[in-house]
C-alpha cells in the first residue's frame, strides 16, 4: 500500500482535480513573502503552480515515486506543497474520504485487471484547459481480468 499511496499522491501533485482553487477573502492586511494582501482581498490559489515548483519539488515536471516513499508530505495535513484539496480551515472537508475512495478504487481495479492501451494508442498525459482537470486526448485501455 504505501507504493500505492506514493502513486496517488505523485498523480495529485501532477494533476489535481481543481488546478485553481476556490477563491478566499482575506480577513485582514497581511504580508505574505514579501506581498502585501490587503483586508478583503480576493486570493486565488493556484495548486497546479506549487504542485510543479521548483523550489519545493526536485525534478517538479516528472512522474517521481520516490518522493513520496520516504517522505510524510501529506495532502491531509499541513503540508503546503501538496494541495489537491486545499489546505488549512478552507480545505475540502471530504479529503480523508476522497483519500480513501482513491485508494480502495484503485488497489481494487489493479487486484482484479491487467491493464494495456488500446492497439495504436501512445500515452499522452497532456491536459485540456478548463476549470476541473481532464485529459486533451482519452486514454484508452483494455481490462482483462487476472488469469489465475
Amino acid at each position: 500500500m504505501p507504493y500505492l499511496k506514493a502513486v496517488i499522491k505523485e498523480t495529485l501533485r501532477l494533476h489535481p482535480p481543481i488546478p485553481i482553487l476556490v477563491p478566499q477573502e482575506s480577513t485582514k492586511d497581511v504580508q505574505v513573502m514579501g506581498y502585501d494582501i490587503a483586508a478583503e482581498t480576493l486570493v486565488i490559489t493556484n495548486a497546479w503552480t506549487i504542485g510543479r515548483d521548483p523550489v519545493s519539488w526536485d525534478e517538479p515536471e516528472e512522474f517521481k515515486l520516490e518522493r513520496f516513499l520516504n517522505n510524510s508530505a501529506d495532502f491531509r495535513e499541513h503540508n503546503f506543497e501538496l494541495i489537491p484539496f486545499g489546505a488549512g480551515r478552507r480545505a475540502c472537508p471530504s479529503i480523508q474520504f476522497a483519500a480513501v475512495v482513491n485508494e480502495l478504487a484503485v488497489a481494487n481495479l489493479v487486484h482484479e485487471f491487467d491493464f494495456a492501451l488500446s492497439d495504436g494508442v501512445e500515452f499522452n498525459a497532456s491536459e485540456a484547459p478548463g476549470f476541473s482537470v481532464r485529459k486533451m486526448f482519452p486514454l484508452l485501455v483494455i481490462a482483462s481480468p487476472h488469469t489465475c
